[in-house]
């Protein structure tokens, strides 16, 4: 019995800790149409190496993004035009920031951390879209770890190394 409870024990530490060195976002889902906060958690540097930029690739149909200005560190808004036209409360939107970039601070590999996004789910995605967030942090000496994979048809994240982040979208509850 008690090697049973060994095996799962260490399974279970070994699954947590493939799950830590991931780039992460706290929120798994967020409402169709509505506003998202993206809390990205970074929990590690590259190969022992300290954080010294994040970028993140603010995918097609996130509308109006804003980073949240971090203490110690630059935020830059790249603007982009979207592949097609939405519709943001009432108005016609094709283009905003498609990518963030936070630079000028140093985050410890051995220390955790968040950068925070907000921008407004389009209300055109469809329920169950699987919103892919692609992350790279530079490190010190020139490390990169790149959080850019995104499942093939009939994967799943865990099939990959170097996944990139995601949340799901989803319909408001009904009261």
């Amino acid at each position: 019995m008690k090697k049973h409870a060994l095996i799962a024990m260490t399974a279970a530490l070994m699954m947590a800790s493939a799950a830590d060195a991931h780039i992460t976002l706290e929120q798994s889902q967020a409402l169709s149409g509505k506003a998202y906060k993206a809390i990205l958690r970074v929990g590690h540097g590259c190969d022992g190496k300290s954080t010294v930029k994040i970028h993140v690739q603010v995918p097609e149909g996130l509308l109006a993004a804003k980073p949240m200005p971090k203490a110690g560190w630059t935020a830059e808004k790249v603007k982009a035009t979207y592949e097609k036209n939405y519709d943001l409360h009432g108005k016609p939107v094709n283009e905003g920031v498609g990518e963030i970039v936070w630079s000028g601070g140093n985050l410890a590999d051995d220390e955790y951390d968040e950068f925070i996004f907000r921008a407004t789910i389009a209300k055109e995605l469809p329920l169950g879209t699987k919103i892919y967030v692609p992350v790279v942090q530079e490190c010190t000496d020139g490390a990169v770890e790149r959080w850019i994979q995104i499942p093939a048809a009939g994967k799943s994240s865990d099939d990959y190394d170097t996944p990139a982040p995601y949340f799901e979208i989803v319909a408001e509850p009904r009261s």
